[in-house]
């Protein structure tokens, strides 16, 4: 059974996922499972494994999907006696460790100028996978962007039907028209990422706006995008813009 949530656990990465690891670390006198017992649990609350059933278990679960949302590790302790709100009686003590399994997000910068070049580097340093989409052949090149994991040359339109957006990815439009930030935000607007930022002024993004709203694009679905991107840090260079961004999108991913 452990190999089975091993090789999950390596699904899930592969394909953008998440999950929660529980594993029983300390197990003293009478308990449902010994020492080593492993569970994994995924977001909508269905399991591999068992640490031993029963309300403990069912405790376990909703920590472990808290655990998923917040993306920080959590140790419990139980004791297991007659009276308890557990309702069990084994009589020991039990220790669960419970660990996120998130996997690396990526980001995707569509568009390929300045800001982009900048916010590729620095972003990979703080552990993102990069993508970058130009429709300009020559601005998407590895040469260009050697730490990205994809460079595509397309337009905007058809970029995310090529793109592979999870929950935990994050977008960034910073196109060279508005023409280019409308066609790209549709499309990010279509996936489940956790951060929508678009570049650009609040007239210009108003436009942009109600173009996509003639379209059927809700205004809830609008409220997901950061726009104007970035912390408001009055920042002016390429570099700057492109330090506020991150900074923005680091505030996202580690909020509750």
């Amino acid at each position: 059974m452990q190999n089975d949530i091993y090789q999950e656990i390596i699904s899930i990465r592969n394909e953008g996922g998440e999950a929660a690891l529980a594993t029983v670390i300390s197990a003293r006198g009478s308990t449902p499972r010994e020492e080593g017992a492993k569970m994994l649990v995924k977001p909508d609350g269905s399991i591999t494994g068992t640490i031993g059933g029963g309300s403990i278990e069912l405790q376990v679960i909703k920590e472990a999907i808290e655990a998923m949302r917040k993306e920080k590790p959590k140790q419990l302790c139980y004791r297991l006696k007659e009276g308890d709100d557990l309702g069990m009686i084994c009589g020991g003590d039990v220790e669960i460790f419970i660990e996120p399994i998130v996997s690396i997000p990526t980001l995707f910068i569509l568009g390929g100028g300045h800001i982009s070049f900048t916010l590729a580097k620095i972003a990979k340093l703080v552990g993102f996978k990069i993508a970058v989409v130009d429709d300009r052949p020559e601005f998407a090149t590895a040469q260009r962007f050697p730490e990205a994991e994809q460079v595509l040359a397309t337009s905007y339109d058809k970029a995310f039907s090529e793109l592979k957006v999870g929950k935990s990815d994050c977008v960034v439009i910073v196109t060279h028209g508005h023409k280019g930030d409308e066609a790209a935000l549709e499309g990010a607007l279509s996936t489940e990422a956790k951060y929508i930022g678009m570049i650009g002024s609040k007239t210009k993004n108003a436009v942009v706006y109600a173009h996509l709203k003639a379209k059927r694009i809700t205004q809830q679905q609008l409220d997901r995008v950061h726009a104007p991107v970035g912390l408001p840090i009055h920042a002016q260079t390429p570099e700057e813009i492109a330090v506020s961004i991150l900074a923005e999108i680091i505030q996202v991913r580690r909020s509750a």
